[in-house]
Parts: structure tokens; sequence; C-alpha cells
């Protein structure tokens, strides 16, 4: 506890200095999956958030770093205030409370959306992301893994046999095809309705991008659009689809050939590799890292990965894997140890 306590010091004396006021307070600001914090404090009448980002878990350099770039393509992200990259303490913008989760209804939605896909358009088309590390093949089978071994065996106790496993890799083949075959562009990867906040200049207020990488064009869509945390009708999701394809072949990003069927399946099959790897994910953050905040949200995402994956015949045998181990287990309650 000595640690934690030295760090809320230090985290309450650089906040002060920075700010050149000894009477500041802090308060929790928001959670996060990872080991960093945010923190919120006043002066002179404005709120400022403090990212504390301990160097030796949660290096600040990347976040720093593509923040800037994405700054410059015009989307609007933190404006940083003062940094300590040997602390890991960072002063940033406030963005306020009112996270898309939040604020997104029937009839909020095309706008608050309209304005997502505008800043993603942004990110895609004006950042470089020739240096941003690949969404490889091996990052793509890796992140399909974490299903099997912490949904299938970790929760539900189920050991896949060698048969299962033909049906789970024909599956991830074919989830992983579809990645590789789409144009490269910037990719946040976590582009959803937590990370995103309504502000009143230049919206969405833009967080949490640091582990972007270079990879598929339809991946942020997906998880914009599929969010673990709101639900949509399919006939809804595919008209912001539609229209964010409209904007790629406007910005010469695509061209005719990626027809609206394409590339619906595109963006289908993607959205599937990030539900498969979250379904796995959620648990493990749950059984190792003792988080059990996202296990509510678990029914959602399976409900994804099977409904989606009913549009395509050749995942008929892997939605039966899933269904036969799954049906009449309640997802959102822990396994025993």
């Amino acid at each position: 506890m000595a640690n934690v306590h030295d760090r809320a010091a230090a985290r309450l004396d650089w906040t002060r200095s920075a700010l050149g006021d000894a009477t500041l307070t802090l308060e929790p600001a928001s959670s996060d999956a990872s080991f960093r914090s945010y923190w919120r404090t006043h002066h002179h009448g404005r709120s400022w958030i403090v990212m504390d980002s301990p160097p030796e878990k949660e290096d600040p350099r990347p976040w720093l770093a593509i923040g800037e770039r994405l700054a410059a393509t015009g989307v609007h992200v933190p404006a940083v205030h003062a940094k300590d990259l040997e602390q890991g303490f960072l002063l940033i913008e406030d963005f306020g409370n009112r996270l898309y989760l939040s604020e997104l209804n029937a009839r909020t939605a095309d706008a608050l959306y309209s304005d997502a896909m505008d800043a993603l358009l942004l990110m895609q088309s004006r950042m470089d992301h020739r240096d941003l590390p690949p969404f490889s093949h091996q990052v793509l089978v890796t992140g399909l893994e974490v299903m099997p071994e912490w949904f299938l065996d970790r929760h539900l106790g189920h050991t896949p046999s060698c048969d299962e496993w033909d049906v789970l890799e024909a599956a991830f083949d074919v989830i992983i095809r579809n990645a590789q075959e789409q144009p490269r562009c910037f990719v946040h990867r976590d582009y959803h309705s937590r990370n995103l906040l309504v502000v009143d200049e230049n919206n969405p207020g833009v967080i949490d991008f640091q582990g972007a990488l270079a990879g598929p064009i339809t991946y942020d869509l997906a998880s914009l659009l599929r969010d673990a945390y709101i639900v949509w009708p399919r006939e809804r999701i595919e008209g912001w689809v539609e229209s964010y394809r409209q904007r790629l072949l406007d910005a010469g990003m695509i061209n005719d050939k990626v027809t609206r069927a394409r590339f619906l399946r595109w963006f289908d099959l993607t959205g599937m590799h990030r539900h498969v790897r979250v379904l796995g994910q959620f648990y493990r953050l749950w059984y190792r890292d003792g988080k059990p905040g996202y296990l509510a949200n678990v029914p959602t995402v399976y409900h994804y990965v099977v409904t989606v994956a009913r549009h395509y015949p050749e995942l008929a045998d892997f939605v039966a894997l899933l269904e036969r181990h799954a049906e009449g287990r309640d997802l959102t309650q822990v396994a025993a140890a």
C-alpha cells in the first residue's frame, strides 16, 4: 500500500507545482483497463485532467507522440499543458463527462455518429500510418486465440478437441484473410462510445489512442458501430456503414470496385475479429487481472459474434461450436477457480 500512497502523493505534488497552486486536490476522473489512471482538478474556474501513466508499466510517450500527430490532422485530442515523462504525469485538457455512451439515443445517433465518422476519415486520410506497428498476421492470430483460452477453456471449462480446433482455425482463417485484403490505414483500435466525448467545438473529443496500429480500413468503423456498450438494429448500422463507404469513395481511399456488399463483408468480419478477441479479453481482465467491470457487457459481445457469423455460411460450424458450449450458461457469472 505504501507504493500506492507514495504515487498519490507524488501525483498531487506534481499537479500543484504544474498549476502553481498548493491548495489543489484531485478526484478520480475515469478508470482504465490498463495501469493508467485519470484524475480531475480545478484551478481558476477551469478543470484539468491529470493522466497518471507509470512509465515502467504504461509508457506515456506513445500517447503523447500519437496525440501530437492526430492533433495536426484536425482531430480533437486532449491538448497537453504540462508533462513529466520521467514520473509519468501529464496535465491535459478536460473533455468533461459527456461520453458518447450516455449521449447516444435513437434521436441523436445520426448526428453524433456523423461527427465521429468525420473524425475517423481525418485520421484515416491524413495520418501517416507507415511507421506504426502493423496489424500483422501474428497480431490477428494472437487476438483471436484469446477467446478459446479465456472464454471456452477458463470460463466455460471446455478444452477444445482436435476437431474443434480445426473448426476454430478455419473460422479464424476466414476472418484473418478478410482483414488482410483491405487497404491499410491508421487504426485507433478502441474507437467506441467510451473513448469519444461530446464537446462544444470540433466534436468529438477522442481519447485512448496510444495503441494505434496500421491496419484494416474497417476496423475502427466496426469498433464504433458494433460497440460492446450500445446496440443498434442491423438495418441502421448498415445505413451508417454505407454512408462511410461513400465518404471513403469521395476521399479516394477506396475505388468503386469496393461495392456495398464487399465493404459490408469487410466490416462484418473485421468486427468479428474484434468481438472474438474481446470475448476472451473481458474474461482475462477478470480471471487474470481481477477486473470484473466488463463481465456485464459479455452478452452483447457474444450476441455480435453469433448473429454476425450466421450471415456467413463458412462460419456455420464456428457458430455451432460456440452455441454448443455456451447455451444456457450465464455469461456474466464468473466460474469457480
